[in-house]
């Protein structure tokens, strides 16, 4: 149910196209700081966030890491440029939390759109709202103060604040440990 209203709210599907749509997917659980995908692999599954909390990141040859994308449900999860263009990631995917998924392969669902153009269009319009908050964020990390980032992060997902470890959020807007708990002891939440 939790996948049907998430499609629903992308672009809903008729009967028959969310039969075969919804009979990719497979249950899948794994545990907490378990890497599904490593730097250097190509991205095979495209998951769907039931519980828990995902994180994509880099890591530079220093050993630096920059988290990139934060998931939860319900989302689509993964390594998703990887997975689009079956070519090798820049990225690891890890599990921060205990997480329940449903998965499916490339190659399922590519012959599903083949054979339902619906949910080929569903798939589009989900990456260009994906795209859409990537161009976002990148507007806040270039153009925006070690503030404005945390009051842009707040105001869109404060939720953030009580599942994810301060470390990697101050990873994720661009700003170090210290400023980010400097930030959370003098910004009102």
């Amino acid at each position: 149910m939790l996948l049907k209203a998430f499609t629903d709210a992308i672009l809903p599907l008729p009967q028959k196209e969310w039969e075969a749509f919804a009979a990719l997917w497979q249950p899948y659980n794994c545990k907490r700081k378990t890497v599904l995908t490593a730097a250097g692999e190509t991205e095979r599954y495209l998951y769907f966030v039931i519980d828990g909390v995902q994180r994509s990141f880099y890591v530079e040859e220093s050993g630096k890491e920059a988290t990139m994308v934060f998931t939860y449900a319900p989302s689509f999860s993964g390594v998703a440029d990887s997975f689009l263009t079956q070519t090798p990631s820049l990225y690891f995917f890890e599990t921060l939390t205990a997480s329940t998924f449903l998965r499916t392969t490339y190659g399922q669902l590519q012959q599903l759109m083949q054979r339902h153009p619906l949910v080929q269009s569903m798939v589009l319009k989900a990456t260009a709202f994906a795209l859409k908050g990537v161009l976002q964020r990148q507007i806040d990390i270039q153009c925006y103060t070690a503030e404005e980032k945390f009051k842009a992060l707040l105001k869109r997902s404060p939720h953030l604040l009580q599942i994810i470890p301060h470390k990697y959020l101050a990873q994720y807007v661009g700003m170090d440990a210290a400023t980010f708990s400097k930030l959370m002891n003098s910004v009102p939440i």
